[in-house]
């Protein structure tokens, strides 16, 4: 009775509280019911609608082999367990250990998005309790894409080694690529016994500095220091790091001795040597976490559809605004023509004096402070560092250009350019129908 009596509800949003149900029973019936009766009878209603919670388990694998049928190309990794009565295995029946699966068309958008990924956890919170692993990337526009998700029963060392393990070898599969986690063991637990695959030279695994933040307050209960712990992360140039690292040793070696073990190019981003392209957080998971909320409700083969039709109502947008975008004149996304306007904005009043006759390297003076900069052209490189982390022309290398009459656009690396945006979302996510009929 309370189940259908909620329907409407549940149907709109998946991940509606208890205390919402409770609430709803009392304005219809004028009847104040039990937390567990509320609970069980959203679970009927979920089951009602997406599907019953055990049968979903058995019907994953047919959902997982229509998904590679309609989407060739696409990868899927199940894992089960077998079930024992007494010391007896019982044959023709098993249990769901872990699922991975990546769909073709974010395999192929990732080999135009910035080679960096972003992983993250969020826990289920439907009937049967679990984990949900993803993997996000981001496009020339500053859009997230998700890449990979995976199913499993927690967060451990051993199931971080399973998603990492099959997201380099289904879908990350380039290397030079940069990975950026929280600070959890059990992630580096996986990335230390991932053979290499996810280490120097063919990756790098670098730590979100907002868990940086948290650990450091957790350990030392300074936040008067928390702030300057986030600039030293933030820090874009050797000069701006030992700067920013001094004042946090005069408050006592014990700050700096903890940072320093967790190594610079984990953190810091003038040592990151590009892995990171700017990115300090892991925010775009986290983005991702809030958008699949109500998925995280339901039975696992409903999860495994809802990121299907999520995915492709994104695509969907993010292909139709790319093109549109192309139509109206654009060769670059709207990130990299507002950033280079800006940059160009503040390329005035610097004097640029050159070094060598092949046009490659610069020393600028801006007349404002006083600063001095040295601009490499042919290593991409700047001191005030914002060159090489974006891969977009900064002011100094803008105003080099303007003094040279150099096409300051050559500067501009290619994962901007609006036709690259375009191949992101070139291939298209097909209905899955229903394999069961």
């Amino acid at each position: 009775m309370i189940a259908d009596a909620i329907r409407p509800l549940v149907e709109v949003n998946p991940s509606l509280k208890v205390k919402s149900i409770i609430a709803e029973v009392q304005s219809k019936f004028n009847y104040t019911v039990s937390y567990r009766k509320a609970w069980l009878a959203k679970q009927k209603c979920v089951a009602k609608i997406f599907g019953d919670w055990k049968i979903s388990y058995r019907t994953l694998p047919w959902w997982c082999m229509a998904m590679c049928a309609k989407m060739p190309g696409s990868r899927v990794r199940i894992e089960t367990l077998p079930i024992y009565r007494g010391s007896e295995e019982v044959n023709g029946i098993r249990i769901l250990r872990r699922v991975f699966w990546s769909f073709y068309p974010c395999i192929r958008a990732f080999r135009h998005c910035k080679p960096l990924v972003q992983v993250d956890s969020t826990r289920l919170y439907g009937k049967f309790k679990g984990t949900l692993l993803v993997a996000i990337a981001q496009d020339g526009n500053q859009n997230i894409v998700p890449i990979a998700f995976a199913i499993v029963e927690s967060e451990t060392a051993e199931e971080w080694d399973f998603f990492l393990h099959q997201l380099r070898k289904n879908v990350v599969t380039q290397d030079g690529v940069g990975i950026i986690s929280n600070c959890h063991e059990s992630i580096q637990a996986a990335i230390a016994r991932s053979d290499g695959a996810w280490a120097p030279p063919r990756a790098r695994h670098m730590f979100c500095i907002r868990h940086i933040g948290a650990n450091f307050l957790k350990r030392f209960k300074a936040p008067h220091l928390h702030k300057l712990v986030i600039n030293i992360g933030y820090s874009r140039t050797e000069q701006e790091y030992n700067i920013n690292y001094e004042r946090l040793r005069e408050r006592g070696e014990a700050y700096t001795n903890w940072c320093d073990e967790i190594g610079l190019q984990r953190w810091v981003l003038a040592f990151d040597e590009g892995y990171r392209w700017g990115h300090m957080t892991t925010n775009m998971v986290e983005c991702i976490n809030s958008v699949l909320k109500g998925a995280r409700n339901l039975p696992v083969n409903a999860i495994l559809r809802a990121t299907c039709y999520w995915l492709n109502k994104l695509f969907t947008r993010k292909s139709d605004e790319a093109h549109e975008h192309i139509r109206n004149g654009f060769t670059y996304s709207e990130f990299a023509t507002q950033r280079v306007k800006e940059n160009l904005h503040r390329a005035g009043n610097i004097v640029v004096n050159r070094f060598n006759k092949h046009n490659e390297v610069f020393e600028v003076h801006e007349m404002d402070n006083g600063s001095i900069f040295t601009v490499n052209l042919a290593q991409r490189v700047c001191d005030c560092g914002h060159f090489q982390v974006e891969r977009l022309p900064c002011r100094h290398v803008l105003a080099c250009c303007a003094n040279q009459r150099l096409d300051w656009q050559v500067y501009i690396n290619d994962v901007y350019k609006m036709s690259e945006i375009r191949k992101v979302y070139s291939v298209k996510f097909l209905p899955l129908d229903d394999p069961v009929t």
